[in-house]
Parts: C-alpha cells; structure tokens; sequence
C-alpha cells in the first residue's frame, strides 16, 4: 500500500478525493483503490478495456500522471458531475431575454463543478439608448453584478462555490468602469476580471496615440491609448486586477483559427475558449520523474517522459467520452473537437532535484527543452489516436499545415499529423495544481516557483487538542532524506526570493510549447515603483506571452498567501487558492466545539418594542477569528420565524467558511418599502440592514473584515450641530432634521412623513 509523502496529503485524499457512502463509509480503501477507480472508468470506452485499464494505471501510480481534481473525485462514482474543469459559456445576446438565458446557464454549468468564463463586451454601454421601452442600458458592469450574485448562492459541485471569469475589450465604452470596478473591496468578489488587450492597442500604447472607445459602429469617445494603459497597470498596481489577455494573439496561435474565435478564458485563464467551449485538465508531475536527484547524473529521462505523455493523452482523450456535462451545447463543441489540457506540476522542484535555479536562464532553457518533449509526445500521441479512432470531426488538414503550433513540432510528428490527422484539435495547457499537488506529496505548484521550503499545520484532533505537523515542499524533502540536515543548496529559491522578470521569464520559455495558455501568477513585492511594475506586463507582450496576471500586496485584497497562514488548519480545512488566502474553507462543516468564544449586540429599531439581541460566536482558524454562528432573540413573537430562519441560514453558511463576508452585503442591501431609519447618525434601509451592520463591525472587530464597506460615513446630526443649533429627531424615512409637531403628531417637514400615518 502507497505510503503518502506527508499526512495532509492522505488528509486531503480522504477529504476531497475518496470515494465514500452517502453515510460517509470509505469505498475507495486506500489510494490505490482511486487509481483503479478512475482508470477502469477511463478505460471502460476502449475495446481492450481491462488492458488499458492496467496501463492507466501505471501512469496514475505513484502520483506520476495526475488527472485534475474534477476527474480523481469524479470518475467511476456514477455521479452527475462534469469531468470538465474548464467553460466558456455562450456569446451573450444585448437583450434582456438574452442576458438572464445566458444567467440560467451559468448556474447550471457552476452548479455540476465547472468554472466558467463570459466576455461581457457584447453588452451596450452604460447609458446607450434602448430602442422600444424609452430607456437607457444600464451597461456590462450591472450585469456582471447580477452574475455575482448568483454565484455566490451557487455551492459548486455541492462543495466549493463557483469561480468565473469576466472579460471586456479594451476599446468598449465601459472600459475604465471595468478597470476600476474591483477598487471596491465588496464588488465582483466571485469573478476574477482581465481585459482583452489587441495588438492594435499595444501598438497605439507604444506610440502614445489616440484610441476610440466603441460599440455598435459608433465611436463613444477617444482618450489616449498610453493613459489607458496605465490606468490598467494602476488598478493592477493598486488591488492585483484585472488581468490582461492578449487576445489577438491567442486567436493567430490558435490551432482552430479557421472554426472559431475566442474572446474569453476559464477562470484561471490557462484555457481561452470559444463560446460553448468545455476542457479537461491533466499534469504531468516532473518532480516523480527525477533521476539520480541531488547528484551531477540528475536527469529526467526524456524517453519515459513522452511515454508517460502519450498514456496521459489517451486517458485525457476518453474522458470526452465519459464525462457528463450540463449543457447540451458543450457536449457538442468538446465531441467536433476533442479539447486537452495537457499540462506539468512540479516544475519547480525538478529544476531544483537537478541543481538549476528557478528563474535563471538555465533553468528556463531546460523547462523549454521538457516543454517541447511533452508537446511532441502529445502530438505524436493525439496523431496515432486519429489513425487508430478517427480524427476529430473539425480537422481541416490543409489549416492544421499553417497552424503556428504545428510548424514548431519535429518533422516526424508534422508528417505523422499530416498523414492521419489529430484526434484533439489542443492538447496543452498549464493550470494552477494547487489542492492535486499537496496530494501528490506537496510538489511545486504547476510551473509556479515553490512557495515555501516548510510551514508548520497544526491540526485539531476530535478530542478537541491540537497536534503540530511540519508540511515540507516535496524537493525540500527529498533533500533531508538525502543529505540529512545539510543545508539547502543556493539553487533553491522561493517565491518570496524572486524578481518579477524571472517569472516572465519562466513564464515565456514555456508558451511557445503550449497550444493553450499558461495560468500563472508573478508575485511582486509590495515596494516595488510602479515604473518597474508596468514593465512586467510590456515584458510579458514582448517576450511571446498571451496573457498576465500579477500580485502584488495591496489595502484591498491583502496578501494572497503567507508561509504563516498556512498552519492551525484543522482536518478537513484548506486555505483559499484565490485572493485573501487568509480566508479558510471548511470543504465539510466543522463539529461545533463544547463551547466558543464570542458576543452580544443589543439593537434597538426605532417603533419596535422590543430590542433584538444578536449573538455571534467565533472558532479560530489559521491564527485568525473568524465568525462560526450567529443567534438572533427577540421578546417580539412578530419577528420568531424569520430570526430563527436568519439564525439557522447564517449559521449554515459560516460554517462552511470562504469568503463569508458577501452575508454582510447581502443583509445591508435589503430596503423596507415602509421605510428605513437612522441610527448612530446613518441611515439604515431596514431591520435586517441593521443586522448587517452589526454583523459587519463584529467581523472589523475580530479582524476577519479590514474595514467597513459601502455607507454613509458622515454624521448628519453633527452637520447639524456645527451650524449653531440643535437639531430635532431625525425622521426615520427621509434621515432629515426636521421632525415638527404637527396636529398632534410628529410630522417631517421635508418628506411629509407622519408618525400617525
């Protein structure tokens, strides 16, 4: 039976991967049993099943071919999930009718495990006339807000809450509104955000001209193209988005040129898709692949790769034909092209196993040099497939000639190509392996630098005591069981150690081998000028990239990840892989300890009786507190079912813990049409907005909010004051001063509100 490399990898194993009883009841007993899962079910398509299965199964054997998390917990269940990690959801209509068809669909595809992307640039601008109902369009970004909304009550999969990726061309006439939406510390916090940045544009920032803002044939306005530029570095500078995609590069490299225009990505952007368009990930983990580790022999056998690559391709391409997916028009674009994302983990330490480092030229010349081994053997493979299948339905063999991609491969696989065709129209891509690689014994991150060398997890055991464990980077610990306590040698660098060009660079020596795209991240430090930060993104452009996405520690999002966030984890707990990586998700909601710590609030409505007592207790996790349930009470049986529904829904979602802070957002949002009143020298729109708000300043107070979001935040009462008089009670619907006494009753002057009335 496999040994795991370190206890969170079992942990995770058993969390997110295991097969298991609806009552909890293992079914998978031990890791060898998911591997045999998921290459019966893969192999289950092929004439020679039980053969292929055996061979699928030497590739998943010892962590060295590992399929993305959607097929390891998927695959042989009988489950009604997608296989499929990556979306791109249809072109959306400039109609109502249009847009909330697209909404329904979004749901749909979130709600069976895929992540999605939407180009929004298709919608009018904000203000553009609306020809039939004498109305103004309120423009993408509202959209995009209702698009948020939704998934946030979407629960992906039953397990994780759905990501997305929205996109805007740079010449829409809501472009700047985009760029600066995300300075809002509470908007669009389940889309990750990037603009499709043309080559025309890159050409007019470089020569400091003019750029038209258009939509329809009609030109918005003209600003200069240089002033835009740097307002998206600014906004990246400031709060690490939105990203950028190079778009029409993706679309000249596209294999698929001729069938298909792109004008979005998954959320993570490795995968830029047609409308419709799904795709399966997979990775090849480098760092098992090692030879004679530590020692001048240490090598990866190219040979052994490329038939690794060639199994993986094979297993990747039956799971278009396993897997179930939640739209009928997505089954039908991955059967006409059998899209692959064949991709690497463990990059990063390989280099390291073998005395390059991460980020030196040397070290990006060798990862170009496996690079181009994995795409050949993918090719070769994806070749052989459509001798033996059939090639996939789209194949224009005449284009594929022309294609940028194919004319890099060796002449053997470009004759073998032309001769039978290819089974799948892309075959690679690199996507962020974050949970699929602690499973795997804590390997480096996809081509991501290792983050870490070790951090120390403390975990919660069911008696309630806690137990300390070091989780230590997969070549950190390869070393020590070689060289004891020997000090790490220089060539070992981490991501708090890099300069940001070495992530270009690293970045760039992979693109030209993936047909795809490349989800990576360029951490920047904090001080770095924001002269120096622009360059990263013009760098990015001049050396072949088709997109970039940068992070540098910022007031709004805070810091991504810190060595320290990672430990006090209890089991069952994983740290957020998006922005905020202080954030802790519960995959499984916690057992509530024997007791918590936490408080009070009295909230007084004004005409109410009875005051409310609103009680919020707290767990720790990750040396954070963060809220784990809420208590609503009242002496006013008017409010018994709707506070005991607010308690037990709250309760519910903290528990799960993520981002649980959009409670807040939701509870302030809510308007009484009898009227709001003013409290504390604000108004507030209603009882449950009060609510919101207590719950808010105990989440400031515990240090799981940094601020307070949208409000007022000057007093009125004390402008009031500071004209010379005393004010009267405000009026509860309008917030004004000016309550009188009126025929015997307190009357607003100014709203004409009455207190009799």
């Amino acid at each position: 039976m496999t040994r795991f490399a370190a206890p969170i990898a079992e942990q995770i194993w058993d969390m997110k991967y295991r097969l298991k009883e609806a009552d909890g009841t293992p079914i998978d007993q031990s890791v060898e049993d998911t591997w045999r899962r998921i290459a019966r079910a893969l192999a289950s398509v092929e004439q020679d099943a039980a053969g292929w299965e055996d061979r699928f199964y030497t590739a998943l054997e010892d962590f060295k071919y590992l399929p993305a998390g959607r097929i390891v917990a998927g695959a042989g269940t009988g489950r009604s999930v997608t296989l499929f990690n990556c979306f791109v959801m249809g072109t959306i209509p400039d109609s109502m009718g249009g847009i909330f068809d697209n909404l329904k669909e979004a749901a749909l595809t979130m709600q069976q495990g895929g992540g999605i992307g939407y180009d929004f640039s298709t919608i009018r601008p904000k203000g553009a006339e609306v020809h039939g109902v004498a109305a103004d369009a309120s423009g993408p970004l509202s959209f995009m807000d209702v698009w948020d909304a939704m998934c946030r009550t979407i629960m992906s999969a039953g397990s994780r809450r759905g990501a997305m990726m929205a996109t805007l061309r740079c010449d829409h006439p809501d472009i700047e509104a985009f760029i600066d939406a995300k300075s809002d510390p509470a908007r669009l916090r389940m889309f990750n955000v990037s603009v499709l940045v043309t080559d025309a544009f890159m050409a007019a920032v470089e020569a400091d001209g003019p750029w038209e803002l258009t939509f329809g044939g009609r030109v918005y306005r003209t600003l200069q193209a240089r002033d835009l530029w740097n307002r998206i570095m600014r906004a990246t500078y400031d709060y690490a988005e939105p990203g950028v995609i190079f778009i029409d590069r993706i679309n000249a490299e596209n294999n698929l040129n001729y069938a298909e225009t792109i004008a979005a990505t998954n959320p993570c952007g490795e995968q830029p898709l047609p409308p419709y368009g799904a795709c399966l990930l997979g990775s090849v983990n480098l760092a098992r692949l090692v030879d004679d580790p530590f020692t001048e022999a240490a090598r990866i056998d190219e040979g052994k790769l490329a038939d690794l690559v060639a199994l993986s391709v094979r297993m990747m391409d039956n799971v278009v034909d396993a897997s179930r997916f939640p739209l009928e028009a997505q089954a039908q674009e991955a059967a006409a092209k059998r899209r692959i994302g064949l991709g690497v983990t463990g990059l990063a330490d390989a280099l390291a196993m073998i005395g390059l480092r991460y980020g030196s030229e040397a070290a990006a010349t060798k990862s170009a040099e496996w690079m181009a081994v994995i795409a050949n053997a993918s090719y070769r493979a994806s070749a052989l497939l459509a001798q033996e299948k059939g090639a996939f339905p789209l194949y224009d063999k005449a284009a594929y000639a022309e294609a940028p991609m194919i004319k890099r491969l060796s002449p053997e696989v470009q004759a073998l190509i032309a001769e039978h065709g290819l089974r799948n129209a892309l075959l690679t891509s690199i996507a962020p392996t974050g949970t699929i690689s602690l499973f795997a014994g804590n390997v480096s991150s996809g081509i991501e630098p290792i983050f870490a060398n070790s951090y120390t997890r403390k975990v919660l055991q069911p008696d309630g005591t806690r137990t300390e464990e070091e989780v230590v980077d997969y070549a950190v610990a390869a070393w020590r069981d070689r060289m004891g306590d020997t000090p790490l040698p220089e060539h070992f660098v981490t991501a708090q150690t890099l300069a940001p060009m070495d992530h270009v660079r690293m970045q760039a020596a992979a693109q030209p081998w993936i047909d795809s795209s490349i989800s990576k991240t360029i951490n920047v430090p904090a001080d770095i000028s924001f002269e120096d930060f622009k360059d990263v993104y013009t760098q990015a452009y001049a050396t072949g990239c088709k997109g970039c996405t940068t992070y540098r520690p910022n007031d709004v999002t805070g810091s991504v990840l810190s060595v320290s966030e990672s430990a006090d984890k209890p089991e069952g707990v994983e740290a957020a892989e998006a922005a905020g990586g202080e954030i802790i998700y519960m995959s499984e909601p916690l057992d509530r300890p024997a007791s918590l710590e936490g408080h009070t609030y009295k909230v007084k409505w004004p005409d109410s009786e009875h005051a409310l007592y609103i009680t919020i207790n707290d767990i720790v996790l990750a040396g954070h507190r963060r809220p784990f349930e809420v208590f609503i009470n009242s002496k006013n049986m008017e409010h018994f079912a709707w506070t005991v529904a607010l308690t037990r829904m709250i309760s519910a979602v903290f528990r799960r813990g993520g981002d649980v802070s959009f409670v807040v957002e939701e509870l302030k949002a809510v308007f009484d049409p009898r009227g709001g009143a003013w409290m504390n020298g604000k108004y507030v729109p209603s009882i449950l907005a009060a609510i919101g708000g207590v719950i808010e300043r105990h989440m400031i107070a515990i240090g799981f909010l940094e601020g307070e979001g949208m409000g007022l935040k000057s007093d009125p009462q004390e402008q009031v004051v500071n004209l010379g008089h005393k004010p009267g009670p405000a009026c509860p619907n309008c917030g004004q001063f000016d309550m009188r006494m009126a025929e015997g009753c307190l009357t607003c002057n100014s709203c004409g509100y009455s207190k009799c009335s």
